[in-house]
This record gives structure tokens, sequence and C-alpha cells, in this order.
């Protein structure tokens, strides 16, 4: 099976060549991160095997987000950390979703744009959560994950939420529960949120970069009931650590051209899509976070700096439930422990040897 790492590392050089200086140095890094992942190039753990005494050596991986490679564990480990704080009730799963028209103005101005989406998406939920024709709580929970591609790799930035059902409201001290299947109204958020990112465009300078008539459509925002909040973890999950394509995805990889799966919006049905390897590279690089951008923030109680810690949030819904006991439904996922390929015992560690710096793996001339 063709994996993304096969299509950098034939394709590579040639798009470095093709398009030189143009290319942005976290492109680079993270196109040296994948090639590389796995090799001695970031270094070797030893094992020993409890039972047969046997020595294993593992090439260490890159842990580079978006390494196709590396987010299976980082998924499990996030995962387990939410379940430990989950909250009764209900919840329900927001995204916010720019037109087609803002996209080239937010691609050229990444970290701004993608702050002023996280800043306009959030505040909007937070107004009409306080308004009292919904809840009436000045501090709702929720927690948001950007996203920047489409199915076929295409550029795509949007950010979905879990949003806990209900908010604080601090003059009461009560909980001020949503309802299970309307959390605000779908227009009046869309409505707002269109506007406070108007106006974050405008503080950044780069109001006059987007075609006016953008402001006068209706923008995409979709408020969708999930359930519980372990099921909404649950569902979540993959998200918040998944990378444009994954490996299973890649058909096949010959004569320059990639063949990639995808499946449209609303339908179950696999299909094919073949593009250039250049095209390939260029759609999954596209997505690279600009260094250090944060792309999973919570918010309200969920804060890590909230002034309402997250016993007292729980105790609140509880007993807006009447007094209803949490219990999660489920047992805690456990990391499985490496095991000896040759007579299954489990894998001690000893020690890694890392390397002496890191390198790219192509001449850039």
């Amino acid at each position: 099976m063709m994996t993304i790492k096969d299509i950098f590392r034939a394709y590579g050089s040639q798009y470095i060549e093709r398009f030189g200086k143009n290319i942005p140095w976290n492109h680079l890094k993270v196109m040296d991160a994948i090639i590389n992942c796995r090799t001695d190039a970031y270094g070797i753990s030893f094992y020993r095997c409890d039972k047969c005494e046997e020595r294993h050596r593992v090439f260490r991986s890159c842990g580079n987000r978006h390494c196709p490679s590396c987010q299976n564990h980082k998924t499990k480990e996030w995962l387990q950390k939410q379940l430990d704080r989950q909250l009764p009730g209900h919840h329900f799963m927001i995204t916010f979703t720019v037109p087609e028209e803002l996209r080239e103005a937010i691609r050229s101005n990444q970290r701004i744009s993608y702050n002023a989406l996280f800043k306009s998406s959030s505040e909007a939920m937070k107004k009409l959560a306080a308004d009292e024709r919904f809840m009436g709580g000045d501090l709702p929970g929720f927690f948001g994950v950007l996203h920047t591609w489409g199915r076929t790799l295409s550029y795509h930035p949007h950010i979905h939420y879990i949003v806990t059902g209900g908010a604080i409201s601090k003059p009461d001290s009560r909980w001020h529960p949503s309802g299970a299947s309307f959390y605000v109204s779908n227009r009046a958020l869309s409505v707002i949120f269109r506007a406070k990112f108007r106006d974050a465009m405008k503080e950044a300078g780069l109001f006059h970069a987007v075609p006016y008539p953008v402001w006068e459509k209706d923008w995409n925002v979709n408020i969708q009931p999930v359930g519980d909040s372990e099921d909404s973890i649950a569902y979540l999950a993959p998200y918040v650590f998944k990378v444009a394509i994954t490996d299973s995805r890649i058909v096949d990889v010959k004569d320059g051209k990639v063949t990639f799966r995808y499946k449209k919006d609303k339908s179950s049905r696999w299909r094919k899509m073949t593009i250039s390897a250049m095209e390939f590279i260029r759609r999954f690089l596209q997505n690279v976070l600009p260094t250090g951008f944060m792309k999973v923030r919570h918010f309200g109680f969920l804060h890590p700096g909230s002034s309402v810690s997250m016993e007292t949030v729980r105790a609140l819904i509880e007993l807006s439930l009447g007094f209803t006991v949490f219990t999660p439904k489920k047992e805690k996922a456990e990391t499985p422990a490496p095991h000896c390929a040759s007579c299954g015992g489990r894998l001690l560690y000893l020690y890694s040897i890392l390397p002496c710096g890191m390198r790219l793996g192509f001449n850039t001339g």
C-alpha cells in the first residue's frame, strides 16, 4: 500500500525544485518530518521483553501534528483526558463555516484569520447563551477544533465545537439548561458570527481583501444535537488530531499521479479522484497550520483559567437534573503496552538514542 510518506519521498524533491523559494519554511519542515518519521533521523528506542529477554529496537516517530502516522496515539490520550472531565446532560456539535469567497484572504493571512474565526464564533455563542430568550446564562462551556480541508483536500476552513447544553448564570449561581434538541437560533448565530468576523477583519486591516458581497450573503452555521457528553466527545475525538488525508485513502500512485478515495457530503459511497503528485502535495501542505498555532481551544467554564471549577459545574448540572448522580457509561480505555513479536511478552523500556540535531532531507539550493 502506498502512503503519504511514499508520495513525499518520490516527489518531494521535484516539488521543491518547481516551487523553490515560494515554499514556506513550515511546509518544508512538515515534509521532512513525514519523510523521516520512524527512521533513525529521530532516534531509536530500545526495549527488553519481560519473558524471553529478547531485545527490541524501535525507530522513534516525528511527533509532528500533520503526520498521519503520529496522530492515533495522541487521539487516544486526548479522548481519555476529556472522558475524565465529562459532564452530565445533553450536548451539541456546532460547526462554523465561512463562504468560499473568503478563503483566499484567509489562506493568505492564516494566523490572523484563524484567530478571528475562533474569536468571532466563540463570542457569538456566548452572546446568545446569555440572551434570556435562550438560556440566560453568562458562562457557557465549549471547546473547538479548527479544520482547514474539505473531502478532496480543497481549502475549506471551519471550526467544530462541542457545546454543553446549558450555561451558568453568575447572578443566581444556577445552571440554565438549553433544550435537548435546541441550543440557540441558528439564524441569529450566523448573523452575529458574520458581523463579529467582519469587525475582526476590519481591526486587522484586512477588510479590503474580502469581496464586499460576502458580507451580504448568509453564512453557514450548523447546530447538531449529539447526545450526552461521552457520545459527543467520542464523536469528535477522531477530528481533533485528524490530518487532511490518511494513508488508507490512497488508492494508487504512478506516472506522477495520485488517486485517492473520498465521499461526497451526505453520501456513504466512496468515489475516486486522480490528480498530479504536485497538486496532491500542494493541497496537503496548504492545510499546514502556522507554527505554534493552537487548533484546539476551550472557552467559558471549560477554559483552564475559569473561576468556576469543574466540580462546581458538575454539581450545578446534577442539581438541575434532580440530584441525578452522573456515572460514565463506559470504562476508561487503557493504552495497550508494546508486546514482544516473538513470545507476546510485555516490552520494558530501556533507553533511547536521540539524534544530535534535526536536519532537512532536501537540497533546496
